[in-house]
C-alpha cells in the first residue's frame, strides 16, 4: 500500500455513486484520500458547501482512510501547501479527456510536485453525473440507483 498523499477534488453537487466508486478505489490505491470540496466559478451549486461536505462525510464514513475537507483557489496551490503528490481524477468517457488533460497540464505547470492519476468510470456508472442526476429529479425520475438514499431525498426536497 502506498503512503502517497492523494486528493480527489470536485464540486460534488451532489456526490454520486460514480464519485463514491472513484473515492473507494483511490483510497485503496493510495492508502487514504482527501476528498476536497472546491468552489467551481463556472457553476452555481444547488447545495451549500456545508451540505456537500455533510453528504460526502456521511457517504464515505465506512471507507477507510477518507477525509473530507474544503478549499478555495487553485488545486495546485492546495497540493503544494499540503505536500500532496497525487491528484485523482475520474474519467467517464471521451468527452472528459480534453478538459481533464488541460486541468492536469495546468496543475503540473503550477505545481510540478504532483502527478494527476486518472481512474476510468466503471461501465455501469459511466453516464452518472451530478448534472444528469439533477435533471432526472426535475423530470420526476427515480435516482436511487445513482446517489446515496439521503442525497436522493435531499435532491427531491430541493428541486420539488
Amino acid at each position: 500500500m502506498s503512503m502517497l498523499k492523494a486528493v480527489y477534488a470536485g464540486s460534488f453537487d451532489p456526490v454520486t455513486n460514480g464519485h463514491l466508486d472513484i473515492i473507494t478505489r483511490a483510497a485503496k490505491l493510495f492508502g487514504g484520500l482527501t476528498v476536497l470540496v472546491m468552489k467551481n466559478e463556472a457553476k452555481t451549486p444547488l447545495f451549500s458547501e456545508e451540505e456537500r461536505v455533510d453528504f460526502l462525510t456521511r457517504a464515505t464514513k465506512d471507507i477507510p482512510g477518507v477525509t473530507v475537507k474544503t478549499a478555495e483557489g487553485l488545486l495546485a496551490d492546495y497540493a503544494r501547501k499540503h505536500h500532496v503528490q497525487i491528484l485523482v481524477r475520474g474519467l467517464r468517457g471521451a468527452e472528459d479527456i480534453e478538459p481533464e488533460f488541460a486541468a492536469a497540464y495546468f496543475n503540473k505547470k503550477f505545481y510540478p510536485g504532483a502527478e494527476t492519476v486518472f481512474l476510468p468510470a466503471r461501465t455501469e456508472l459511466k453516464y452518472v453525473s451530478s448534472s444528469s442526476v439533477k435533471e432526472a429529479v426535475k423530470a420526476g425520475a427515480d435516482i436511487s440507483g445513482f446517489v446515496p438514499l439521503f442525497v436522493a431525498q435531499s435532491l427531491q426536497g430541493k428541486i420539488n
